[in-house]
């Protein structure tokens, strides 16, 4: 009798409610039939994201899952974000970072900009980038040194700043600059105030230039250093209070790093899911390649693996959706799901063999886009240094 190959288990009955798998059925029928053939057409030739595809997402409410149904948005949680951030990365990573250009991008928001933006983010008219890290000042987000300084009513803006992806086509950019210049070097993080700079898509203001960063991946749209010589910001653009931006720029860590870590596991799925559709079609040996049991060994391996990251971004995510502060957990949930995401797609990448170092597979995508998932949103070193600093607490002594 012919063994018949079960189906990969994707419910987990202790967090998927009827409502959830609903979502989770609408993003993944949404992923396959709509982003994935755009993803293989446009991917190898780098091409742009399409407003049809932009249009499409908001249809569906895909920018406005955390936003609050009295400002137009489905007002469902960080779980539901991230489920639907698995099934769009499961077919283009680049989809999935653009969710995070909707639903509200971290917040800071005033409740009277809340009651006139965030309409029109959950309606994908509203996207924003973000313009916080610099050259010098990655990891370390304290150091940034890009200065704003007052003149009457506005700020003046004068430096740069570095991965600023979709800056191009935001609506709006989120300035992080430093506007006291008297840097605290045992605060150094104080004097670092936020700005909301509103922008025409496509272009950038007087002020404001940009060059593309030349990545190996993340395609579908560019990614920018850009420079301020002499940008004006009203201020009642800023965002909070004065010189208190950086506590606007980690207030999301958990939101982004739960939403990072959705983004691996798809990947790693995807990679998973292609490598299991190869070895039924490939044979070598007059069999095929599944009947070899160290291959098999590899697909059991990387199923276990992409499950105990999803496990643990399920908890996450019910934490963060709780009101319970989880920095820890987040920090390894990032850590294990984007570590797991680069091991499981090299391996997909090996068993696809010399194809998989071609462009005619989608495994070489998937392998590329979860590099980048160990850099963002903290790298891999910065989650070990937070997840050892509670551990073991910290001395006075060292970096």
């Amino acid at each position: 009798m012919t063994h018949r190959p079960s189906k990969p288990r994707t419910e987990s009955p202790r967090y998927m409610t009827d409502e959830r798998v609903a979502i989770r059925d609408l993003a993944r029928d949404f992923a396959m039939n709509q982003v994935l053939p755009i993803a293989n057409e446009l991917d190898p030739v780098r091409g742009t994201i399409p407003d049809s595809l932009k249009k499409a997402m908001s249809d569906v409410g895909f920018f406005g899952i955390l936003i609050p149904e009295e400002h137009g948005g489905l007002g469902l949680g960080v779980f539901e974000y991230c489920l639907v951030a698995e099934e769009l990365s499961r077919a283009w990573m680049s989809v999935a970072g653009l969710l995070a250009r909707g639903n509200g991008m971290g917040g800071g928001f005033t409740p009277e900009q809340e009651a006139e933006l965030l309409p029109q983010v959950a309606a994908g008219k509203y996207l924003g980038s973000y313009a916080l890290s610099e050259a010098e000042a990655g990891s370390d987000v304290a150091g940034i040194a890009c200065r704003a300084t007052r003149r009457g009513d506005d700020w003046v803006v004068d430096g740069t700043k570095m991965w600023c992806t979709y800056a191009d086509e935001a609506d709006y950019i989120v300035l992080f600059a430093r506007t006291d210049p008297k840097k605290d070097r045992t605060k150094p993080h104080r004097g670092i105030s936020a700005f909301l700079i509103d922008k025409e898509r496509g272009v950038f203001p007087d002020g404001i230039s940009g060059t593309k960063v030349r990545t190996i991946g993340y395609f579908g749209w560019s990614t920018w250093e850009l420079a301020f010589d002499n940008f004006h910001v009203p201020a009642s653009s800023m965002l909070g209070e004065e010189g208190k931006g950086f506590y606007l720029a980690v207030s999301g860590l958990e939101v982004g790093r739960a939403h990072t870590a959705a983004r691996a596991i798809g990947l790693a799925r995807a990679a998973l899911e292609d490598s299991i559709a190869y070895m039924h079609s490939r044979r070598q040996f007059g069999h095929p390649l599944a009947d070899f049991q160290h291959l098999r060994f590899k697909i059991a391996m990387m199923a276990a693996e992409i499950e105990a990251a999803r496990q643990l971004m399920f908890s996450v995510a019910t934490d963060i959706d709780t009101g319970r502060r989880c920095s820890l957990e987040a920090s390894m949930c990032k850590l294990v799901a984007t570590e797991m995401a680069e091991r499981v797609t090299s391996e997909a990448v090996q068993i696809h063999g010399g194809a998989g170092y071609t462009t005619d597979f989608q495994v070489e995508r998937h392998w590329r886009d979860a590099r980048l998932t160990k850099i963002f949103e903290g790298t891999s070193e910065i989650q070990m240094r937070i997840i050892s600093d509670e551990i073991l607490g910290r001395s006075d002594v060292g970096p």
